[in-house]
């Protein structure tokens, strides 16, 4: 070691913990899918996402998709806070679809009488009585969602690709040009 470069002890890394363990980590998701074809997968798939026929499991669903597919998690949440209504609103329709595809006949299902059941009775009550209508709710779920999928990401994506253009356009400009 010679007297003109000291060495100097390592010093704690550039940031500190909570700059590297909180704040850029939440930063990275906040811009984390961003293009225009992201955007449009995060609406679509947010979308197919939230609309799964079980309750309390699409925030699951979205989180495990969202990081397999690096979409942005912030929107991809939001928006399936928005669905949540819409979701309630499909579960009969996916459950009668799902009739029609499996050839059974219509059941005596309603939403009101599974939460009430899915509130009140056993793990195993509640399945024997409503196993059946989940099989079909899945089976319709599972074969119209590449069908919503690309129904939302196809024209999603010239729109944000056009409206990322305008904006880039519109930051470089300046005001009154």
């Amino acid at each position: 070691m010679s007297a003109a470069s000291p060495e100097l002890p390592p010093g704690p890394p550039a940031g500190g913990f909570w700059r590297r363990r909180l704040l850029q980590p939440l930063q990275r998701q906040l811009v984390q899918g961003v293009t225009p074809r992201k955007l449009a997968a995060t609406l679509a798939v947010g979308t197919v996402c939230s609309l799964f026929p079980f309750l309390g499991f699409t925030s699951l669903l979205n989180l495990g998709v969202g990081v397999a597919l690096r979409l942005n998690q912030p929107l991809l949440q939001g928006w399936n806070q928005l669905l949540g209504p819409l979701q309630l609103l499909l579960i009969l329709p996916y459950v009668r679809a799902g009739e029609g595809l499996w050839g059974a006949p219509a059941g005596a299902f309603s939403v009101d009488a599974m939460l009430e059941a899915f509130a009140g009775a056993s793990w195993g009550e509640f399945f024997a009585r409503f196993g059946w209508a989940g099989v079909h709710a899945f089976t319709a779920w599972l074969v119209t969602a590449p069908l919503l999928l690309a129904a939302l990401y196809l024209p999603l994506v010239p729109v944000f690709t056009r409206t990322a253009g305008r904006l880039r356009r519109a930051s470089v400009l300046p005001v009154g040009a």
